[in-house]
């Protein structure tokens, strides 16, 4: 792993559009190697985007995966460039990130699984302070520069799953912005069955109880890939009017939608490696298993 962490910060210094397409290739290299995680990808594409061909889903996957590895690679640019290039790179939508209303009371800013999503902390932490729930990294090393690089530019409280929710709910009070990843499947603990796409999915109900605990607004945020290698568009959404009202299920389901009507607009982006479906209500069988050969 620190030999990986040598090359992305070698690579770092190279312009985008090289750094870019070589993240481009490699991530053409890990679609035919990755079997697995293509399974899951194409899985996932034909429960949720039906409408498309066989031959329009694989492409669709193969573009995902492309435009993973860029990001893994990109990620380079975000923990060791220089801020005055950052700026550069990033545009923001509709203008400057919106600290004031950010900070003016409990925030909630809503950034699902798109693979830019880092980008947009990046964006945040160069204005604010902010919180963050983060999956620690079984390698040390690449867990420091994980951690390093997300705190950078302004303190950054990150916690993980095993903290629970109390330090989340301090830095609220605190109007510390809670970045917050709402859309994987952790099991049907604190979540309900919820449709995404359609298709029923264990969805962590936290965003609407954090908020109606809180009094937080919430303030979706999405990061996307410019065209062309030119850099990253990060989007700071209206709050979300009347959210999340009494009913919690209701209000996630209002989430995933949301969420779903953003896929649509960068397919390809989407976390579609993950097992989105993997908990399934009872006696339901496993989407994910493989047909026998």
């Amino acid at each position: 792993m620190k030999a990986m962490l040598g090359l992305m910060w070698l690579l770092h210094w190279l312009p985008l559009p090289l750094l870019g397409r070589f993240g481009k290739l490699v991530g053409s290299i890990l679609f035919v190697l990755l079997r697995s995680r293509r399974h899951i990808a194409l899985t996932n594409l034909r429960l949720c985007m039906p409408e498309l061909t066989e031959a329009e889903r694989v492409a669709l996957a193969r573009q995902h995966f492309q435009a993973y590895s860029r990001s893994v690679w990109e990620r380079g640019i975000l923990w060791w460039s220089s801020e005055a290039r950052l700026r550069r790179l990033i545009k923001l939508e509709p203008g400057p990130v919106p600290v004031a209303e950010m900070t003016e009371r409990p925030t909630i800013l809503l950034c699902p699984h798109f693979v830019c999503l880092d980008v947009a902390g990046v964006a945040i932490a160069m204005e604010a302070s902010a919180s963050s729930m983060y999956v620690q990294q079984k390698n040390a090393a690449f867990d420091k520069v994980l951690r390093q690089g997300r705190s950078r530019f302004k303190p950054v409280r990150l916690f993980t799953r095993q903290d629970g929710i109390k330090p989340i709910l301090r830095a609220l009070k605190e109007k510390l912005p809670y970045f917050m990843l709402p859309d994987m499947d952790f099991g049907e603990k604190d979540a309900e069955f919820v449709p995404f796409f359609g298709i029923q999915a264990a969805t962590l109900t936290a965003t609407a109880r954090i908020a109606a605990t809180t009094g937080a607004q919430v303030m979706p945020v999405i990061a996307t890939f410019l065209p062309n290698y030119q850099g990253w568009r990060v989007k700071f959404y209206p709050v979300w009017d009347n959210y999340p009202g009494t009913d919690m299920v209701a209000a996630t389901r209002r989430m995933n939608a949301f969420i779903e009507d953003e896929v649509r607009l960068a397919p390809a982006e989407y976390f579609w490696t993950h097992k989105r479906f993997k908990t399934r209500p009872q006696g339901e069988p496993s989407l994910y298993q493989r047909p026998a050969p």
